[in-house]
């Protein structure tokens, strides 16, 4: 939740849904979803006809349904299923995944005469049509960096830890490494999972999913790797807001799932647990969630539950300091971290009851930027900078000091910096009747120590907002660089 605001920053955050890459940013102004506005032509909608994004590729064959390709055949456990074949009549209509779906318009969506309300026909198109554009956004498996870490934010989000089984070690882990990237590098794709899949995601595309893995502390003792774990990976210091639950904490493998459709999302999540496996049980998972690309008539920073918005000035890849914050280098120690990252995963519970009894001024004072807009309380728009020496008509700061705002700035913590990638999460309401419901927080950086701790230590001394959330679950997780084609997550480690 930190706001990071500096001066010379840009103005562009990851969190937030600003990018000219991001499926939101392709539709035309004024329209309420990817889908389009009433009257606009279908072809408008879908963005993969012909081209494709920078760092993206175009998406494979559809998973079935629409383009008539039979379910996955079962296979016996612990065996990959062979790429599966087209049928007869392709040749005469093969639909490229980019293509599948459709617009709204061309899949049955009804306008109302009355005000342009929408609504959906009750039986799809049997037809085959064309992918939207956000189902066919396709991430990208292999690369210097792994996947799900500078993507935009997705709409449907699952966390999870697992730990090793009594008994297993190195060559067990190597196993289920090599298996979960297999499978992350076909569902990325669009394509079904290597064994038994479920056909939960049937019928869309890749929907911009990615997969991310990562270490925790515990898992170099298990597998006789002690003398590879990074020094970056000591446990994180205790915090006066922690209230937190070991069951959900750490653990020693850690796997990051995003998609913009929620089936996607599942689906990937059901694959990787089943390919554990009894190579390792599962510890925690959490769910979590964001606005949905296109959700908004222009692309916007994102809002968290609180109603802030939430991702302001968040470093960017543009930024000419941005891999030197976010990723280790190649020369880091040790080596097999090389173009990875550190990842801190923090549940933290937002005190919804409490906070909204504040009055909008108030809550405005808490975080120092306007809830309407973003804007620093010292004026302009979210990207102005923020003038910390303003002071109002009483004589004190427009910005208080214990702002939230004010004490995350790198220039007020020694240039410390750390790209957000947070989901938001509902998981029901206690026995008071309060909603259990926050901030999945996910932070990246080169080092936490100089990330994560060092701007969360200046927040445990005074953040005005420190009163209204609480921690209850944290992690940090060593991410390896992205895997080489022919790789997999983690090899370098592993068969090192």
């Amino acid at each position: 939740m930190a706001d990071q605001s500096t001066s010379e920053a840009s103005p562009e955050g990851i969190p937030s849904q600003t990018s000219p890459d991001h499926p939101a940013a392709k539709a035309a102004p004024g329209a309420k979803s990817a889908q389009g506005t009433k009257g606009a032509p279908a072809a408008k909608a879908a963005s993969g006809a012909k081209g494709k994004k920078s760092g993206k590729a175009s998406a494979g064959v559809a998973r079935g349904g629409a383009t008539g390709r039979s379910a996955p055949a079962k296979t016996a456990p612990g065996r990959s299923a062979p790429p599966e074949t087209a049928p007869a009549d392709a040749s005469r209509g093969a639909i490229s995944r980019r293509r599948l779906l459709g617009t709204a318009g061309a899949t049955g969506l009804v306008l109302g005469a009355a005000g342009g309300a929408a609504g959906y026909a009750a039986a799809p198109s049997e037809k085959g049509l064309p992918l939207t554009s956000l189902g066919a956004d396709r991430a990208m498996f292999h690369g210097k960096h792994q996947p799900g870490i500078t993507e935009g934010l997705q709409a449907s989000g699952h966390l999870a830890a697992f730990d090793l089984a009594p008994g297993a070690g190195r060559t067990e882990a190597a196993a289920l490494l090599r298996r979960w990237s297999a499978t992350a590098e076909r569902l990325m794709a669009g394509e079904s999972a290597p064994h038994d899949d479920t056909d939960v995601a049937r019928d869309a595309g890749p929907s911009g999913l990615t997969l991310t893995f990562g270490f925790g502390n515990s898992f170099f003792s298990r597998t006789g790797l002690e003398r590879q774990r990074p020094s970056a990976l000591d446990p994180l210091p205790v915090f006066s807001s922690d209230q937190l639950d070991k069951s959900r904490s750490n653990g020693d493998l850690w796997v990051q799932i995003g998609a913009n459709d929620a089936l996607v999302a599942f689906h990937a999540l059901r694959a990787i647990q089943k390919d554990a496996g009894s190579a390792a049980r599962l510890r925690w998972q959490m769910n979590g969630f964001n606005r949905t690309p296109g959700a908004t008539a222009h692309p916007m920073t994102a809002r968290n539950l609180m109603g802030q918005v939430d991702g302001t000035r968040n470093p960017k890849p543009a930024d000419t300091d941005f891999d030197q914050r976010i990723f280790v280098p190649a020369s880091g120690d040790p080596a097999w971290m090389a173009g990875g990252s550190y990842a801190v995963v923090r549940r933290i519970r937002m005190l919804l009851d409490d906070w909204e009894k504040l009055s909008v001024p108030a809550q405005e004072a808490v975080i120092g930027r306007r809830k309407s807009d973003g804007a620093p309380l010292t004026g302009g728009t979210e990207t102005t900078a923020m003038d910390l020496e303003k002071t109002g008509a009483d004589g004190n700061p427009v910005v208080p000091l214990n702002a939230h705002a004010r004490i995350t700035r790198p220039d007020q913590n020694g240039g410390a910096a750390m790209l957000r990638r947070p989901f938001s999460f509902h998981d029901g309401f206690d026995a008071d009747g309060k909603p259990d419901a926050g901030l999945l927080f996910v932070c990246w950086q080169a080092d936490p120590l100089r990330g994560f701790v060092t701007v969360q230590r200046k927040l445990d001394r005074g953040d005005a907002l420190s009163q209204f959330i609480r921690h209850e679950a944290s992690g940090l997780f060593a991410v390896p660089g992205g895997a080489a084609k022919g790789e997999y997550v983690g090899q370098r480690l592993l068969e090192g």
